[in-house]
């Protein structure tokens, strides 16, 4: 088994949800990139890694959980997606740190007026294309003491079935994704 891993916001393909996968999911593959804040960037590599990889299942985490719900005919578990992201970066528009290493030394990153308007140019496509066989491939993870994103109804709305919760916060833990996600892959 092959799966794709996609980081959320301020992180990389390092972060600790990448090695979780690792070890819950031994033997499988797991690639996690370091991806770009840039939406249309961030799309176009996952969707390049998939032609080239071919992955058995995606995860995508918070920012990489929308990034990854753009990946269509591809099994995905998506977990605390943001599926409104140009509202939170609008936040936090200017240079940001990276909390996770990256494997090209950079250490800091930009969010630009140019960034919030280019996701919620894509937010309003998001759905677009959801027939009853993209749905049966998506679920979606939710954090019951989310500090982050509330897309859970939302989600609930567009993938009728498909939306599960999880006791915790935004990002989940080691025991969480053993507990919550594995499950899903049985689905």
């Amino acid at each position: 088994m092959k799966v794709l891993f996609a980081h959320g916001l301020a992180s990389s393909g390092a972060y600790k949800t990448a090695s979780t996968l690792r070890a819950l999911l031994r033997p499988c593959e797991v690639i996690s990139p370091d991806l770009p804040v840039e939406p249309y960037e961030a799309v176009a590599l996952l969707k390049d890694i998939c032609e080239r990889e071919h992955p058995d299942l995606i995860v995508g985490l918070s920012l990489g959980g929308f990034q990854a719900q753009k990946l269509r005919g591809y099994r995905k578990i998506l977990i605390n997606p943001d599926l409104h992201p140009s509202r939170l970066l609008r936040t936090k528009i200017g240079e940001m740190e990276y909390l996770s290493p990256r494997r090209d030394g950079a250490k800091s990153f930009i969010i630009s007026e140019k960034t919030c308007l280019e996701y919620e140019e894509m937010e309003k496509s998001q759905f677009d294309g959801l027939g009853d066989a993209e749905i049966a491939l998506t679920d979606g993870l939710f954090a019951d003491s989310d500090e982050l994103v509330h897309c859970d109804a939302e989600f609930e709305a567009h993938y009728p079935g498909h939306a599960h919760t999880y006791p915790g916060t935004h990002l989940p833990t080691f025991p969480q994704i053993r507990n919550y996600l594995l499950p899903l892959l049985d689905r």
